[in-house]
Order: structure tokens, then C-alpha cells, then sequence
């Protein structure tokens, strides 16, 4: 068995053939550059599980066309807003235990009042960005 590892450190890749692959440390945006090309094999269906604590709101939006984001609150609190292409915006307020799905196409942002910390499974093929 290996030792145990932070999620908020060291992301997990699920692929395709159901495997869980352990990720190197993230170190900043041009880390997910370097995993979309690690594992771009498993396309639509490869998931990223990922933790990150914020003590601000977000400073971009961000959308994934190709599927859906699971984006669940495990301490403080977050408002998730999501603009759906036909333009109408929706919030929800998220605390510990609670999750919301970004669907497919949908942008999404993140207001943060104090500190929150969220998990997230995330069909990244295809990610986009654009600023708040």
C-alpha cells in the first residue's frame, strides 16, 4: 500500500477501464495543460478529483462543454452562480456536505464571503475560460 496522499496536493485521474491514477503535484495553471495531454487517451470520460481551499472568489469563469462537474462544499461556505447558455443565471449556496452539478456548457463562478473548501469531479476535456 502507498502512503496516504492530500487531495488538495495531489489530484486523482479516473479513467477509462475504471483506474484511479494518483497525479503529481499541482503547482499552477499550467498544471492542467501537462495533465490534458497525460491522459487525453480517455477523452470525455477521464474525471479530475481535485480539492481547493478559497479565501477569495473566483477570478474567472469557467465552463466544460464536453460533461458534467461535480462540485461538492466539504467546509465554510460558497455561492456558486451558473450562466446556462440561453443567458438566465441560477445561485446556489453550498455548505459542508452539499454538492451542485455544472452541466455540460453551462459557465460557472464562485463567490466566497470568508473561506470554502469544495472538492471537485470534473469532466475537463475542453475546458474554457473568461475573465469575471
Amino acid at each position: 500500500m502507498h502512503a496516504p496522499r492530500r487531495l488538495a496536493d495531489s489530484f486523482i485521474h479516473l479513467g477509462l477501464g475504471a483506474t484511479a491514477v494518483p497525479q503529481p503535484p499541482f503547482d499552477g495553471l499550467e498544471w492542467y495543460e501537462a495533465y490534458g495531454e497525460r491522459h487525453c487517451a480517455d477523452g470525455r470520460e477521464g474525471r479530475l478529483v481535485s480539492a481547493h481551499c478559497f479565501t477569495q472568489s473566483w477570478s474567472s469563469w469557467e465552463m466544460h462543454p464536453l460533461g458534467e462537474e461535480v462540485v461538492i462544499c466539504t467546509a465554510g461556505e460558497m455561492i456558486l452562480v451558473q450562466e446556462f447558455p440561453d443567458g438566465q443565471c441560477e445561485t446556489v449556496t453550498l455548505r459542508p456536505g452539499e454538492y451542485a452539478i455544472n452541466p455540460p456548457g453551462v459557465w460557472h463562478i464562485a463567490d466566497i464571503a470568508d473561506e470554502a473548501t469544495a472538492i471537485f469531479i470534473t469532466a475537463g476535456e475542453g475546458t474554457q475560460h473568461r475573465p469575471r
